[in-house]
Order: structure tokens, then C-alpha cells, then sequence
């Protein structure tokens, strides 16, 4: 495959064209024709976010297998999972995962920015960050030190307050961690309520958020169900893109920039289906080599969770309404004139961040808390009371990788996240159940508990804990790395997150991150959009 332009005359001509329309790719949009001198066009592979469930907040739930706007991909057998393949939901449609993610606001920590700028990365610091965060929000809680008011993205306190969310916060301070009202403030350690992308009890993605108001403006072409199969080059310059538009290949020319904004998964695949990658590997598919970059797809991280899931005493959890006809009607209703109650919850409603070890600086796990329960996640509830509570190991040592399979842009890539490949990662994901256990057995929680049903009593040693968390592992949905930020052979983009080694091409996306964040990751990629846009019309003048 010729990986050279193929560009005609005839083809549209654009300054800039961003390919993925999610959590970046729509700030992009936003961001790059406000000032109306600059013609964007963006791509993205699925549809318009028009499906009802994108909107309403627990919706999350019915996306997770919804292929039409899911890339619903899988790892391979992962080796220390007992060979178990992981799903992998990643959003395919305007807003991209922010349309079909569980909603919650988590920055991460000061010391993990501190950590990015430590390797090298001048510029994405704490405080060179924290101005694009606060850039970002508009704050339910008003302005100050660390949050903003009058951003795109509106920030909002969590609207169900359960009684078994308040009774994990109650346990969790018994057992020693602090009530902490502003996971995103001057501390990240202790418990509290999440805050949510969210207003007036519907998501807002950034297709709400950033490309809602944008999508008038003369100058920003919006195009759906597009499929980029591969950048154009004239040399080492990136001068288009190729995209598959129902039966229909076109292409389009940049006159400044293109700028891959397609995820930890998609724009590793696509710069390696345009000859930027593992030399070798592209050989392999029969796809000229532009660039023989190695990094291109190394690196991949994500987070692993490990839920534990209690029999509640009470008909008070989410399993309780749903499996009722009358309160689950009810409960429809309620959401329909309000926007308010059990529909608007997000992917949890309590959290906590704790250390498994004192000697650590900074927390290590976060806790999601969930008034529902589950044997998989989509899936249908159980039917007797219950909830949840999973750990995160926040900082995983564990490395893995993307791989194309085929020069065929629709056929899925090769995934491998090697979950708990080290001994500090098995060591942690052990100790924080221990820890986890603790707090669900504290004395706050004992009018709701009759036990616990799964892993249950039958597993008790640290033995048989790792052996629970390599039967039940599975994502919490933040791949990133991929096209990591830095300065050494395997770092795939600059400081200024253009490709090394190329012109006319940036990514931005959460595959720049040198390492996963301490938290969600929808937060922190809005803030690299922010701040790329930024740069990205200061190399403009």
C-alpha cells in the first residue's frame, strides 16, 4: 500500500482537519473556529449522538454493548487473567467516550502532572495544567483556587444522595480516611461524593458541551459516520487524510494541520495504517513505511477494578426499583418530568481515594461506590437487593500495546494491557480489597448488610484474593499512552504533542499522556484539548 498523497485538485481543502470527534476532538473543533479565520473540518466514525440513551445519565448501562455507537473492542487473552479476553467499550459517535462514559469529574492528582513535567515534558506541570481545567468547567460550586465558572463543560454535585452512599462515607471516616468534599481541590486523599459532567440531570458530553455551540459556524464542517483510513503524506509532511464515507472513499487536504484525536486505541491504529510505526510490523501488512517509529502503539496503560458486590438488608439499591414494575415506571417518570432520581446517577455516586501502603506519597486506589449490582457490568441486575464497591489501582506498573492485525481499517486492533504483570500491581489490587473489606464492614454499614455475595467468605487468604482478582479483573475504561509525550527514543509526540519526526501532524488525545493519571480520564483529555488549542493557534500566526 502506497502511503504517499494521493490528493487531487478537486479534493476540499481545509486549514485544519481533526479525525475523532470525542472528548478532545470536540473541544478541538470548538476551540480552532471560534475565531472564525481558520476552516476546520471533523471527522468522526460514528454517528450523531441522537441515540436517547447518550442524554440520560444511567444510559451508560444500556451503551455498553450498543454497538452503534461502541467500538466494543477486546484484548487478547490477557496472561495473568487466566487467558481471559477484557471488553473494551470506547465510544463511537459525536462526543466519542464522553457520550457513553459513567460521567465522573476525577482530575487526577497535583503529582501526577508534577510527574509528566519531572520526565521532561516542560509545560504540563500542576500549575501549568490547572489554568486549562479551570478554563474548561463551569463549576456548580462557583469559582476559586482550583475550579472556574464559565468554561463549556458544566460540572455538577452528584443529585442522589442515597442512604448507602452516605452510610459508605460514614464507614469509610470510621475506618480512619478523611471526609474530603473536592477530590479535584488541594487534596485528592479521603471520601466523598463525585461530582459529574452533568446539568439539570442529562450528560453533557463535549458534542453537548463543546460542538453544540460550534456546530453553526461557517467555517467548522462536521462530518459523521466517516472512517479515517489513513494520513497523507508529500514527504514526511501529513498534507490529508483518507476516509471511507458509507460506500464513498474521500479525501480531504489540510492546509495547516491534521490532528489525530481518536483515543488510546484508534490513533495508534491509524498512524500505523499510514506507515507511522513499528517499521517492521507495517512491512508485515504491506504498508509503506513514512516512518519507522517504534513507540507508535507501546506503552498502552489502563485500569483494572475489581468490584466486590454486598447483599443489602434494605429494598433501598437501584436492583430494588428496576426489578419492580411499578417503582421501576415510577422511576421513568420521575426522570422524565424532573431530571431528577435514580436515572440520574453516574457510574458512581461515593468515592475514596486511600493508600495501601503509608510510606506512599499520594494515594494509590480509588474506590467507586454503587447503589446497584451485577454479575458483569451491562448486564442485567441481580435480583435481591445489592450493591457495589470496586477498587482501581491508580498508578499500574504493568505496560501493554496496540498492533494492527490488517492494513483493513475496519478490522479491530490487536490489544494486549498485560493486567498485573508486576508484583507491585498484584500486591496492590490484594491489599486494597483487604482495605475495601474493611470499610464495608464498618459499623455505618451494618443496618444495610447481610453479607457479603461476591467474592464471599469462601475467599479469605492473599492467595485466594489475587486468584479473585485474576478470575474477575476487568477495565474501568482509561487506556492511554499510546502516543506518549516525552523526549526519549519511544516517545511518540513532542511537548507540543506534534508527531516527532514528522510535519503537519499532531496527536491529541489521552494517548499523549507519559502516564496514566491518578483518576477518571476524561477530565484530564478535555484539558489537553484545551491546551492544545492553544498551541496549536499559537504555531498558527
Amino acid at each position: 500500500m502506497n502511503a504517499n498523497s494521493s490528493l487531487a485538485p478537486s479534493d476540499p481543502e481545509f486549514d485544519y482537519i481533526i479525525v475523532g470527534a470525542g472528548s478532545a476532538g470536540c473541544v478541538l473543533a470548538n476551540r480552532l473556529s471560534a475565531n472564525g479565520r481558520h476552516s476546520v473540518l471533523l471527522l468522526e466514525a460514528g454517528p450523531k449522538d441522537s441515540n436517547i440513551w447518550i442524554h440520560v445519565p444511567l444510559g451508560y448501562g444500556k451503551l455498553f454493548k450498543e454497538k452503534t455507537v461502541n467500538w466494543m473492542y477486546q484484548t487478547e487473552p490477557e496472561p495473568e487473567l487466566k487467558g481471559r479476553q477484557v471488553f473494551q467499550p470506547r465510544g463511537k459517535t459525536l462526543g466519542g467516550s464522553s457520550s457513553i462514559n459513567g460521567l465522573l469529574y476525577v482530575r487526577g492528582q497535583h503529582e501526577d502532572y508534577d510527574r509528566w513535567r519531572q520526565h521532561g515534558n516542560a509545560g504540563w506541570g500542576y500549575d501549568d495544567v490547572l489554568p486549562y481545567f479551570k478554563k474548561a468547567e463551569n463549576q456548580t460550586r462557583g469559582a476559586d483556587r482550583y475550579h472556574g465558572t464559565g468554561g463549556p463543560l458544566p460540572v455538577s454535585n452528584m443529585v442522589v444522595t442515597d442512604p448507602l452512599s452516605k452510610g459508605f462515607i460514614d464507614a469509610a471516616v470510621e475506618t480512619g480516611l478523611p471526609y474530603n468534599p473536592d477530590f479535584n481541590g488541594a487534596t485528592q486523599e479521603g471520601v466523598g461524593l463525585f461530582q459529574t459532567t452533568t446539568h439539570n440531570g442529562r450528560r453533557a458530553s463535549t458534542a453537548m458541551a463543546y460542538l453544540g455551540p460550534a456546530k453553526t459556524r461557517g467555517n467548522l464542517k462536521v462530518e459523521t459516520e466517516a472512517l479515517g483510513q489513513r494520513v497523507l503524506f508529500e514527504g514526511r509532511r501529513a498534507v490529508g487524510v483518507e476516509y471511507r464515507q458509507g460506500a464513498n472513499v474521500r479525501r480531504a487536504r489540510a492546509r495547516k494541520e491534521i490532528v489525530l484525536s481518536s483515543g488510546a486505541y484508534n490513533s495508534p491504529q491509524l498512524l500505523q495504517l499510514s506507515g507511522v510505526g513499528p517499521g517492521d510490523l507495517l512491512r508485515k501488512h504491506g504498508i509503506d513505511v513514512v516512518l519507522d517509529a517504534q513507540g507508535v502503539g507501546h506503552d498502552l496503560q489502563d485500569h483494572m477494578q475489581i468490584r466486590i458486590v454486598m447483599r443489602c438488608s434494605q429494598k433501598i439499591t437501584l436492583n430494588d426499583t428496576v426489578n419492580n414494575p411499578l417503582r421501576r415506571t415510577l422511576a421513568g417518570a420521575r426522570y422524565a418530568l424532573f431530571r431528577k432520581g435514580w436515572l440520574t446517577i453516574a457510574a458512581g455516586t461515593a468515592g475514596a481515594f486511600f493508600k495501601t501502603n503509608p510510606r506512599l506519597a499520594s494515594p494509590d486506589v480509588q474506590v467507586h461506590f454503587l447503589p446497584f449490582s451485577t454479575d458483569k457490568m451491562g448486564e442485567k441486575l441481580h435480583d435481591f437487593s445489592g450493591f457495589t464497591a470496586s477498587i482501581c489501582q491508580l498508578r499500574p506498573e504493568s505496560r501493554g500495546s496496540l498492533r494492527i492485525k490488517s492494513a483493513d481499517p475496519t478490522v479491530p486492533p490487536e490489544i494486549r494491557i498485560n493486567y498485573m504483570s508486576t508484583e507491585t500491581d498484584r500486591t496492590t489490587n490484594v491489599e486494597a480489597i483487604k482495605i475495601l473489606r474493611k470499610i464495608l464492614n464498618a459499623p455505618a454499614m451494618k443496618p444495610f448488610v447481610t453479607g457479603e455475595y461476591d467474592p464471599g467468605a469462601k475467599v479469605s487468604t492473599d492467595a485466594e484474593i489475587l486468584d479473585y482478582c485474576r478470575d474477575r479483573g476487568s477495565t474501568i475504561y482509561h487506556p492511554t499512552s499510546t502516543c506518549r509525550m516525552g523526549n526519549d527514543a519511544l516517545a511518540v509526540v513532542d511537548q507540543r504533542l506534534k508527531v516527532r519526526g514528522l510535519e503537519g501532524l499532531r496527536v491529541v488525545d489521552g494517548s499523549i499522556m507519559p502516564d496514566l493519571v491518578s483518576g477518571n480520564t476524561n477530565a484530564p483529555i478535555i484539558m489537553i484539548a484545551e491546551k492544545a488549542s492553544d498551541m496549536i493557534l499559537e504555531d498558527a500566526r
